[in-house]
């Protein structure tokens, strides 16, 4: 990708642009950037990794079956 003679043209133009004096601030903000982002991912992988928990009342209703339409089939299987 890079090779040595590119990375060091590239630290030597972001030295003269930030300075020596700001060079170690943005260094460490670029550090705290990379560890929130790599929280940030961990966090999502956890949460796809937990199971999604059912609301019990909503889980309920739905096994419960409707009996309007145990009437309507049954009445079109006698009908056979």
């Amino acid at each position: 990708m890079f090779g040595s003679s590119e990375m060091i043209i590239v630290l030597i133009v972001v030295l003269v642009l930030f300075g020596g004096s700001q060079l170690p601030k943005l260094a460490k903000n670029l550090g705290k950037a990379q560890k929130e982002f790599k929280d940030g991912i961990g966090e999502a992988n956890k949460a796809d990794a937990e199971p999604a928990k059912a609301d019990p009342a909503v889980e309920a209703a739905s096994n419960k079956a409707d009996p309007a339409a145990e009437a309507t089939s049954n009445k079109s299987d006698d009908a056979n």
